[in-house]
């Protein structure tokens, strides 16, 4: 392992990673454009900005969903996918139309197509870069921020490079209460709209178990190596110990296949959601670490009646206040102990309905409060003017895969 880093380091593979082009880097001292006033007109043209997605990306997932909601209020939506070493995306065309089929954008390249938007819509911090750089003057830029992302670097310069984005002077949408209270108190940005995490419903749900079936055992973690804010080292060390507390439970991987840990475990690899909730239909609890936005994962546990045990983070409890939740210190052997308490309890099926209770909301309320903020910051109509066909709860919910 240390000479794969000294070969790294010589080869210098950290250079690769780094994902602008120098041209795209925006600076906060070369100021931002001011936005003309638009004509008025009834169908928007909205590009949304984001790298290109793989199957059961969960922040594709999140994001395409408000594309989806602009498309069903009758607007022309396009996708520009943005690499910093291609500008091809038609490799991904199947990709997306295979994982997304409701989703109906145009596909192009952020690079290449800087037509004539009528709003610009950046959901990354690279993406804000873009969006600054090379659409300087769109009628109005907004930024979909789904997670505090500085926090995904040390302290350094993609960590500053990523702070200095919330101060672009874009229409900043955060998702949930974690993100907006970062936004306030580390970069002193109050955002413009805050929106709830949804949970898809018509998906996660319990399901009635057959009279003297087999009763819910072992649990389930969505283990994702490359993010260190997804906690796996600590996972598999809570894991492991979970395993010497209670080893009759099958602990169920999805996501990565993993390899190597000392306790058996059962992969599953990635899961299709219908394939996803019987599982949690199946298992008592589930692990679900974040150290930045909580996850999609713990309310579609929530929802299939299974028990989320996350590490306990004062900033992540404010995107999931379910009593149903278990949190625990960000210790292995604490949270081994709450997985083995919540399979140790004698009512597990009392307690899987009080959690499926208490999940979150559906994603309807989310997606029509941000279609009906773009169409309004975009000054293109009346909001009151477009079909809102999102308003209410379950009205055209969209079933989708991934997570975050």
């Amino acid at each position: 392992m240390k000479f794969a880093r000294l070969a790294g380091d010589r080869l210098g593979w950290a250079e690769l990673d780094f994902p602008l082009r120098p041209e795209d880097i925006h600076s906060l001292e070369t100021g931002n454009s001011v936005q003309a006033i638009p004509e008025v007109k009834n169908k928007l043209c909205v590009a949304w900005v984001c790298a290109p997605p793989g199957a059961g990306s969960g922040g594709h997932t999140t994001l395409f969903r408000m594309v989806q909601a602009m498309e069903a209020r009758g607007h022309e939506c396009t996708l520009l996918l943005y690499e910093r070493d291609s500008d091809d995306v038609a490799r991904y065309e199947q990709l997306i139309r295979s994982n997304w089929p409701a989703m109906k954008a145009r596909i192009s390249s952020a690079t290449t197509d800087t037509g004539d938007f009528d709003a610009v819509v950046a959901s990354s911090w690279v993406t804000a870069h873009v969006v600054a750089s090379r659409f300087a003057n769109t009628t109005r830029p907004f930024y979909f921020i789904q997670d505090y992302e500085p926090y995904f670097y040390p302290r350094g310069y993609l960590y500053a490079l990523a702070a200095m984005t919330y101060q672009f002077g874009f229409a900043n949408i955060a998702l949930g209460e974690m993100v907006a209270n970062e936004l306030r108190t580390r970069n002193g940005v109050d955002p413009d709209l805050v929106v709830p995490f949804g949970c898809d419903r018509d998906v996660y749900r319990t399901i009635a178990r057959p009279t003297g079936g087999s009763p819910r055992r072992g649990v389930v973690y969505y283990a994702k190596q490359s993010a260190d804010r997804r906690g796996y080292l600590l996972a598999k060390a809570a894991l492991e110990r979970f395993h010497e507390l209670c080893p009759d439970q099958e602990i169920h991987i999805i996501g990565d296949e993993i390899r190597g840990w000392t306790t058996p475990v059962t992969n599953h690899g990635s899961m299709r959601p219908a394939e996803l909730n019987l599982l949690y239909n199946d298992t008592i609890a589930g692990l679900a670490m974040s150290f930045t936005n909580v996850s999609l994962v713990p309310g579609e546990l929530l929802a299939a009646g299974n028990i989320p045990v996350l590490n306990a983070d004062s900033d992540v409890k404010l995107d999931m206040d379910s009593a149903e939740v278990i949190w625990a210190a960000p210790h292995p052997e604490e949270l081994a102990r709450a997985l083995a308490e919540v399979v140790d309890r004698s009512d597990i099926d009392f307690y899987a309905q009080r959690a499926a209770a208490g999940a979150p909301i559906g994603w309807a309320q989310t997606q029509a409060e941000v279609a009906r903020f773009i169409e309004g910051r975009s000054k293109e109509a009346a909001p009151h003017t477009f079909k809102d066909t999102l308003e209410t709860e379950g009205s055209s919910e969209t079933r989708w895969f991934g997570h975050v």
